[in-house]
């Protein structure tokens, strides 16, 4: 009798056992009973019928799936190499089950057959600049897709472009002459605004004649600051005008004296 007994206390704890289930917060634990779904249970301890019940656990975490590099070739003809990653989440977890056999699978698949035919639309130059809206793009495709599946694609990114050695050489001299343009328009854009500073400042001494002596002697100054042996230093016959009254010389002289200096200059221009 006490035999039974401990027999029957057994089998009792082993039923007990078997019928006891613990789903974690980020689970959910779809039950079939016979063969056909009743529901999903969790978090939590609950009970299920022995031999009769079956539960499958679905995680509901985001999960990072890492693309592996595709070989793509774009629609200008370049072939690259693209990875990305992927992250999504169960939302139903009756679908995960029921409606893929491994949607874990099943989306690193659609996602890799989206990278390649989205990417293979488009130009090099687009992939390069617009990332972010090819992005929204294969997530909102991927999204499409897995939705009958209980799968919510929240954002898809692209990693790595990885280009042909020829390619990157290309792209290179494209950068440099382009900075190369960019550094003669600006010194350009600079010769001409001193042009017309320069231009101003010499309507400017053309209106006053004293600017163009005190200019003179301002360039003096600034050259006789230099380390020079010698310095030689030309005198406009103007200066010496003030010195007619005092000799009593009569203008004459100073014309003459002006138009020596004159065809000096030219002769000197001419040579």
């Amino acid at each position: 009798m006490n035999l039974f007994l401990l027999i029957s206390v057994v089998v009792v704890i082993i039923v007990l056992a078997s019928s006891i289930r613990i789903v974690q917060e980020y689970e959910k634990g779809v039950i079939f009973r016979i063969g056909r779904v009743i529901g999903a249970k969790g978090p939590g301890l609950f009970f299920v019928i022995p031999i009769l019940d079956r539960m499958v656990k679905a995680n509901l975490q985001t999960v990072t799936l890492d693309v592996p590099p595709q070989d793509i070739i774009t629609k200008d003809n370049v072939t690259i190499r693209v990875n990305a990653v992927c992250y999504f989440r169960v939302f139903d977890a009756v679908k995960a089950v029921v409606e893929v056999q491994n949607y874990l699978y099943a989306t690193s698949q659609i996602a890799q057959t989206t990278l390649r035919a989205v990417l293979s639309k488009v130009d090099l130059d687009q992939i390069l600049i617009e990332r972010d809206q090819l992005n929204v793009d294969i997530q909102q495709i991927i999204d499409d897709v897995s939705d009958p599946w209980g799968i919510k694609v929240e954002r898809v990114e692209i990693k790595d472009v990885d280009l042909p050695q020829e390619m990157q050489r290309a792209m290179a001299k494209q950068a440099e002459a382009e900075r190369e343009r960019r550094a003669k328009i600006i010194n350009a854009e600079g010769e001409f605004q001193a042009s017309e500073r320069l231009a101003q400042a010499a309507e400017v001494i053309s209106r006053h004649p004293i600017a163009y002596q005190l200019r003179y002697l301002q360039t003096i100054t600034d050259v006789s600051a230099e380390k020079n042996s010698t310095l030689v230093i030309p005198i406009p016959i103007e200066l010496l005008k003030p010195f007619q009254a005092a000799f009593g010389e009569d203008a004459s002289t100073f014309d003459a004296a002006r138009e020596v200096e004159r065809k000096r200059s030219d002769g000197s221009g001419a040579g």
